[in-house]
C-alpha cells in the first residue's frame, strides 16, 4: 500500500517549483527518501495504531534502549517532555515510546507531514512547520494543552545540525515556556546521545555555505532512520522543572535557552536543577 506517494504529493502541490521538476529528478528523490522501503514497513504494520505502532517499530528496528533516569518521570504525566533532536525520526519514536510506556498515552507535537501516516494520527498534535498553522490545528493543539495528556516536544523545531563547529540543536522556541506557564505544566528535560551520518551534516553545511534555504538534507532522514536498525539508543531523563521556576527574572526566550543548555548538561552527567 502506498502510504507515502511523493508523485501524488507533487501533483497536488501548489508549488510551481515542485511541479516543474523533471520526472527523473522526482524518481531520484523517491529513491533517496526510501519511499518503497518505508511503505513496506507501514504495510507490514497496517493494523498497529497509536501506541501499538510505537511498540512495533521498536521491535521492527531491533532497537536496544538504554534509558537512565526513568525514576525522574513524575507520577502525574501532565507535563511537557522536551528533548534535543539529534536523529529526526528515531528519537521521536523512542521519546514517544518511553512516555507511552510510563503513562499509557501521549500527544506528540509534530510536523503535519506525520498525518500522512494513519498509524501515528492518534498520537500527533499537528503543527505546520513550513507555514502558518490552520485554525483547525491551532484549536486542536489548544485542546491538547488544556487536557491532562502527557505532551512530547522537540523545542528546536528541527533536527540538530552543525552550529558553532559542533552538532547541536538550534536555539529553542520560547513557546514551550509560554505554554508551560499558562497551562501549568512542569517540564521534564530529556537528552538523547548520538548523531546522524557525516553525509547528513555535510549536505547541511554546503547548503548553508551557498545560502540555499531548501532543507535538502531532510530527504536523508528516512535513510538515517534505517541506519539506526540494530543499534543502541542512549537516553538520559532529568528531574522535572516546576513551571513556577520560569519567573519574570528572564524572558521566555532566555528561559527556553536555559532549559536547552540544561538538557545538554544532563547529557554530560549534570542532572541537578540548581542551574535554575
Amino acid at each position: 500500500m502506498k502510504y507515502l506517494d511523493l508523485e501524488d504529493v507533487i501533483e497536488k502541490s501548489k508549488s510551481r517549483l515542485l511541479k516543474r521538476l523533471p520526472k527523473f529528478i522526482v524518481k531520484l528523490i523517491i529513491k533517496i527518501v526510501k519511499q518503497e522501503e518505508i511503505n513496506l514497513i507501514l504495510t507490514n504494520h497496517s493494523s498497529d495504531i497509536g501506541v501499538d505502532f510505537l511498540n512495533s517499530m521498536i521491535k521492527e528496528f531491533n532497537l536496544t534502549l538504554e534509558i537512565e533516569g526513568k525514576e525522574n518521570l513524575p507520577e502525574n504525566g501532565r507535563c511537557f517532555f522536551v528533548s534535543n533532536h539529534p536523529f529526526g525520526i528515531i528519537d521521536g519514536l523512542v521519546l514517544t515510546h518511553t512516555i507511552a510506556e510510563k503513562y499509557g498515552t501521549l500527544k506528540a507535537i509534530g510536523n503535519d507531514a506525520f498525518m500522512y501516516i494513519p498509524h501515528l494520527r492518534p498520537l500527533i498534535a499537528a503543527v505546520n512547520s513550513f507555514g502558518k498553522s490552520s485554525k483547525e490545528y491551532i484549536n486542536a493543539l489548544e485542546d491538547v494543552f488544556d487536557s491532562d495528556t502527557p505532551i512530547t516536544h522537540f523545542p528546536a523545531g528541527e533536527v540538530s545540525r552543525v552550529y558553532s563547529w559542533r552538532v547541536q540543536d538550534c536555539k529553542w522556541q520560547k513557546s514551550m515556556i509560554t505554554k508551560a506557564i499558562s497551562k501549568k505544566r512542569d517540564i521534564v528535560p530529556i537528552h538523547f546521545y548520538g548523531k546522524n551520518s557525516r553525509l547528513f551534516y555535510s549536505i547541511g553545511i554546503i547548503r548553508m555555505m551557498f545560502w540555499v534555504k531548501l532543507n535538502l538534507e531532510l530527504m536523508l532522514l528516512p535513510s538515517e532512520m534505517l541506519k539506526k536498525q540494530n543499534q543502541t539508543i542512549r537516553v538520559r531523563i532529568g528531574k522535572p522543572i516546576p513551571y513556577q521556576k520560569f519567573d519574570s527574572t528572564l524572558s521566555h526566550w532566555d528561559w527556553a535557552q536555559k532549559v536547552r543548555k540544561h538538557v545538554y548538561n544532563i547529557g554530560k552527567g549534570k542532572d541537578t536543577n540548581s542551574v535554575f
